[in-house]
């Protein structure tokens, strides 16, 4: 293993973009330190201790790494861009236009990327101004409390300001991102997610350590262990359809004849229907925090808001399952598949090349994402039922850790599955220049 990491720097292309990649996410852990203009720094520690009570804020700032609650130049993270993604894959079903850009290839997909871009700015817009009415004097009630006040020359010249720096911070991370993917290692808005839910797990675990002993910290080490082990065993597993292709003799040479398959992942979808889902259940709570009806707000932060809660269970293995059902129907089709493979003159043993591959593919497809869908449901909900029953989470500011810890199965599936697919691509480089890689 260690000589694996130091031929990670004997390559100069790739050290290169290891390097561009630490400085990137660097550049990200600054900013989300960097309070926009017009804050009262001192109310930002009230407002931590609050989120470390678990409820709205927590929530909310899951996908921050605790920069919503300073509100930083990256309070916002890339859900907004997430958000996005989402309402233009969705309007790809059923808007014609879209469709087509989606079946046009590079130039189809520059064009959904553009405007992915354009409605990431005007969600941004929406959401940072939410933020600026909800966290002043009279939004604070969102947690049950008083007293913590953000903005105190709350006014439109203040909220403009703090509007247009959370806008451009968003900007700016899903600028950062793009140039992860293509200079440096690894899918970038993926990466940016993963540090921020990262960058919260030593506070977090101290927390745990100091209100409720070495025996809790052993329990969660041991469930986080296990989680990352059963994790990458799923990740690796794979269904291999085998493909023939009959020989053709063109002019005096023969082509074809050879033998190989079809991987199809038991986790096609990988950590999208987790990151999707969260995004879908980040709006209602974003609202809910926004808006000034205390029944509805209340609801919302004892449901959805809330991992030990069965409604939160309920929707979040719902929603989780459909995504990945989603999700891999979009990567993976079917009847583009069986007919890639009936024009280069290859066939399934046993299956007739058309319609029957189709059905052959499409019966295995959904076989497969079953098990795949409701494992990733159940490591993102099973572990936060472990740590609601091995730890405290009803004495309020006492149980700060363990009610921080309660989104501990998201937050560890999307950072040990971006974590996996970034060693993958590392290990890809290093095999094309005879290097030894990391996975065996």
């Amino acid at each position: 293993m260690l000589s694996s990491m130091l031929n990670m720097f004997r390559v100069g292309d790739l050290r290169k973009r290891i390097v561009f990649t630490l400085l990137m996410i660097l550049l990200y852990r600054v900013g989300a330190f960097m309070p926009a203009p017009g804050i009262d720094v001192e109310q930002v520690q009230l407002l931590r201790d609050r989120a470390d009570q678990g409820g709205v804020l927590a929530f909310l700032q899951l996908f921050s790494g605790g920069s919503l609650t300073s509100f930083a130049v990256f309070a916002l993270g890339v859900m907004p861009y997430i958000t996005a993604s989402i309402i233009m894959q969705v309007l790809g079903v059923v808007v014609p236009r879209i469709e087509q850009w989606q079946q046009q290839g590079a130039v189809g997909q520059r064009k959904i990327t553009q405007w992915t871009r354009y409605l990431t700015v005007a969600i941004a817009v929406i959401q940072s101004t939410s933020f600026a009415f909800l966290f002043n004097d009279r939004g604070n009630s969102i947690s049950g409390q008083s007293g913590a006040n953000l903005l105190p020359d709350f006014h439109i010249g203040t909220v403009s300001v703090v509007v247009l720096t959370l806008t451009a911070g968003t900007a700016l991370l899903m600028w950062m991102g793009e140039l992860i993917t293509q200079k440096g290692i690894g899918n970038g808005m993926s990466l940016l997610i993963m540090i921020s839910i990262v960058s919260g797990f030593p506070a977090q675990g101290s927390l745990i350590h100091a209100e409720n002993g070495v025996v809790a910290s052993v329990v969660v080490v041991a469930v986080l262990m296990a989680m990352i082990a059963a994790i990458v065993f799923v990740e690796q597993g794979q269904r291999r359809i085998p493909v023939q292709f009959a020989k053709r003799v063109v002019g005096r040479r023969m082509y074809g004849g050879q033998n190989t398959y079809i991987p199809l992942k038991v986790n096609q979808s990988g950590v999208i229907p987790i990151i999707f889902a969260s995004s879908v259940l980040y709006l209602p709570v974003l609202v809910a925090a926004a808006l000034p009806w205390d029944g509805f707000r209340g609801w919302i932060d004892n449901n959805l808001a809330q991992p030990d809660n069965v409604f939160y269970f309920t929707i979040t293995g719902l929603l989780i399952v459909g995504f990945a059902y989603f999700y891999t129907a979009i990567t993976f089709d079917p009847v583009k598949q069986a007919d890639t493979i009936r024009k280069q003159g290859g066939f399934v043993p046993g299956i007739r090349p058309g319609h029957q591959t189709e059905r052959y593919l499409a019966r295995i497809l959904s076989r497969i994402t079953l098990p795949g869908a409701l494992f990733i449901a159940g490591v993102a909900l099973v572990p936060s039922i472990l740590i609601n029953v091995f730890l405290d989470t009803s004495a309020g500011v006492g149980s700060g850790g363990a009610a921080g810890f309660g989104f501990i199965g998201i937050s560890i599936l999307i950072s040990a599955g971006v974590s996996l697919e970034t060693m993958k691509q590392v290990d890809s480089q290093l095999t094309m220049r005879n290097y030894e890689g990391f996975l065996k």
